[in-house]
């Protein structure tokens, strides 16, 4: 029986302020599966970004169990076990392009030669090829994301973090990103965790939508798409989309209303 790449049971994060508990996350039970899409949905402050930190190690829950390939989620990051992607590019404006995808390579000592490859293969990936010289100031906001992506790409770890990575670009942009990574996901497979205030960028990528309802963040509904992998933009116009965007809005009105 394959065993899930993300597996949490019973997770709850609570986190202490000078105010008093905050309760972020409470009772999470998730698993995902290698090669899934799995976009996170909610209202803001639901716990989202935090849950997919606690997978990252970067945050610690306060209940539960939660491993990353059979790892802890310190583990794990030790092991370099996933690439994250920012609501933010979060690119070094001194450094070139091909400089900051360098940079996590750097830190893990890839040899000099590798690095060259593996920095070219992630620029033709994300179709940036022939920009590695530029410096971020000198792309578009869209092209500075796929740059970010690239980066979290180069050492070729099976999972893909991703914190709401298009929300701060306009529509045109995000419409064709969002194209540009379901070609990615298809031809990596990467296991993909995929944060979004948006419910038709949910349905149109995913495999699998998690909602969530408002703080404490919990799971309502996990939602398994019908829709087929290969996903033109116009799949938004049809019946089957249409329901299912449905079916996410119906589950943020229930959680809201728990």
């Amino acid at each position: 029986m394959q065993r899930p790449v993300i597996d949490a049971k019973n997770v709850d994060l609570t986190f202490q302020t000078n105010d008093g508990p905050v309760h972020a996350l409470s009772g999470v039970n998730l698993e995902i599966m290698k090669g899934d899409f799995v976009s996170f949905i909610g209202p803001s402050g639901c716990g989202k970004t935090t849950f997919l930190r606690c997978i990252a190690g970067l945050e610690t829950p306060t209940g539960g169990a939660l491993t990353i390939n059979g790892l802890t989620p310190e583990e794990a990051r030790k092991s370099r076990a996933y690439g994250y992607v920012f609501q933010a590019a979060g690119l070094y404006p001194w450094r070139t392009i091909a400089g900051n995808i360098k940079l996590p390579l750097e830190i893990m000592k890839f040899p000099r030669a590798e690095m060259t490859d593996r920095i070219n293969k992630v620029l033709q990936l994300v179709d940036l090829d022939g920009f590695g010289g530029k410096y971020p100031w000198q792309l578009s906001g869209g092209m500075q994301q796929r740059a970010s992506i690239a980066r979290a790409l180069a050492f070729d770890a099976d999972i893909l973090l991703m914190d709401e990575p298009f929300g701060a670009l306009d529509e045109i942009v995000r419409d064709k990103l969002n194209e540009e990574l379901l070609a990615l996901w298809a031809r990596t497979q990467k296991t993909i965790a995929f944060v979004t205030h948006s419910i038709p960028e949910a349905v149109y990528l995913s495999t699998k939508i998690v909602v969530m309802s408002p703080r404490p963040g919990r799971i309502t509904d996990v939602i398994d798409s019908p829709l087929p992998k290969e996903r033109p933009l116009e799949i938004r116009d049809t019946p089957e989309f249409i329901a299912l965007a449905h079916r996410v809005r119906e589950g943020l009105r229930e959680g809201h209303a728990a």
